[in-house]
């Protein structure tokens, strides 16, 4: 429990730490996201108004559209693993308590918080008003987040490692990241609209894991049993590796600073 605690305390700061800057930063950040949705959803509308075949409903790829840019912390999480390498930050949480690990975690989570107290639950909210449904069709939708959530986590210690070896390639590394995730995680564009059978194929990848599991149970696209048996699979696989590449890697760290 005192470790608990300790890790809560982390989180604690680092949501305060969102704020620094003062609200109307976060607000400003949070409005780019909605000009960033709406064009998504009058695309995918005018997509299957002309007769587009998504493998999808229209009600189906606006729920899964709209989730997806509202969760998207969640969905793909990014710990400031890889900028703290190149600025010589995750050299000095060797000189604290915690592990470097958890206190990455704690430090990501903690972070979420003003995001969904700001932008998250007002969006879900507002919803009708972009005339997107938000009914689930199943609430197995929850655990796949969580063991989306965890999988995120040993994915981003997996390419902070690449980092690592690439010598603090931070920006080639996250840029390879950026291209990678997004396509093979199906936040974006579900697998169910991915043409010649591509989107069944990633869905059992590692990556096909994250952000398309929970939004394609929680939209009634893939069935919650076999989606969540595939994620526990993959975080029983992922996260040994992630830990023991992660022991190896420390041994090649280099940092300014340290």
């Amino acid at each position: 429990m005192t470790t608990l605690t300790k890790y809560a305390a982390t989180a604690r700061m680092s949501a305060a730490a969102r704020t620094n800057g003062g609200v109307a930063y976060l607000l400003l950040n949070h409005g780019l996201q909605v000009i960033y949705l709406l064009p998504l959803l009058l695309l995918w509308r005018n997509l299957m108004a002309s007769g587009v075949d998504t493998g999808m409903t229209l009600a189906q790829m606006l729920t899964y559209t709209y989730l997806g840019v509202v969760f998207a912390d969640l969905l793909i999480i990014h710990t400031p693993a890889s900028n703290w390498l190149y600025e010589g930050l995750l050299i000095s949480l060797y000189q604290r308590p915690l592990g470097i690990l958890g206190h990455l975690a704690a430090q990501t989570i903690g972070g979420w918080v003003p995001t969904l107290l700001l932008f998250s639950a007002p969006m879900l909210l507002a919803a009708p008003l972009f005339g997107v449904s938000l009914q689930s069709q199943s609430w197995w939708a929850l655990p796949s987040l969580l063991l989306c959530i965890s999988l995120g986590f040993a994915v981003d210690f997996v390419f902070a490692c690449v980092t690592i070896r690439l010598q603090n390639a931070s920006w080639l590394v996250y840029s390879i990241r950026g291209a990678l995730v997004v396509f093979f995680s199906g936040r974006v564009i579900a697998f169910a609209a991915f043409p010649w059978g591509v989107g069944e194929v990633l869905q059992y990848m590692p990556l096909g894991s994250l952000a398309g599991a929970p939004l394609a149970i929680y939209t009634g696209l893939s069935p919650a049993g076999p989606t969540i048996a595939l994620q526990i699979g993959w975080n029983l696989v992922l996260w040994p590796v992630a830990l023991w590449i992660w022991r190896r890697a420390q041994e090649r760290m280099v940092s300014y600073g340290g």
